[in-house]
């Protein structure tokens, strides 16, 4: 049977977030970029963010910017703790990091997805936050659809070539 619930849908562009609750659907397209997804079930509350890159190069004093992990997710933790919620509290997923030219050769044999991954999880350890799920890497693009009245994630991943295997660190506890 189609969903007929009323809906609104925001599209999260790089270096966008949202946070809040209702009937609301958050959708983004990652490629080498990457979304952490915040859930709260008991308080029907939740946020993603969609980041470009790890970190600034320089330091900025203009305030935060989403474009970049350590930033994107204080903004989210700042909106959590303006809701009086513990970020703690909250269902995390981590989804994207696509490597989008595995024929490219590079020095350090990083590509940014790899270093947007190697960020998400620097972050949330060093924030003590669970990752519930974890769909990252591989050679594609994923399209998210998080629909904040229910807490669903639709996710779909389509690789550009075919992988050797699935993607790394693919999981769901």
């Amino acid at each position: 049977m189609p969903d007929t619930r009323p809906s609104r849908e925001l599209f999260l562009n790089p270096g966008e977030w949202f946070f809040g609750s209702g009937e609301i659907r958050l959708r983004t397209v990652l490629g080498s970029c990457v979304a952490l997804v915040f859930w709260h079930p008991q308080r029907l509350l939740g946020g993603m963010c969609h980041y470009l890159l790890p970190q600034r190069a320089v330091v900025s004093a203009k305030g935060l910017d989403g474009r970049y992990g350590d930033e994107a997710l204080q903004l989210l933790l700042g909106a959590m703790r303006g809701c009086n919620v513990p970020p703690t509290e909250f269902r995390i997923s981590v989804y994207g990091g696509g490597n989008m030219f595995p024929g490219l050769v590079r020095p350090d044999n990083h590509y940014v997805g790899q270093r947007n991954v190697e960020q998400a999880r620097r972050l949330l350890a060093l924030h003590q936050l669970q990752c519930h799920t974890l769909h990252v890497e591989g050679v594609g693009y994923r399209t998210v659809v998080f629909d904040l009245a229910i807490g669903a994630v639709q996710l779909n991943y389509l690789a550009l070539q075919r992988p050797l295997s699935s993607p790394q660190g693919v999981r769901t506890t």
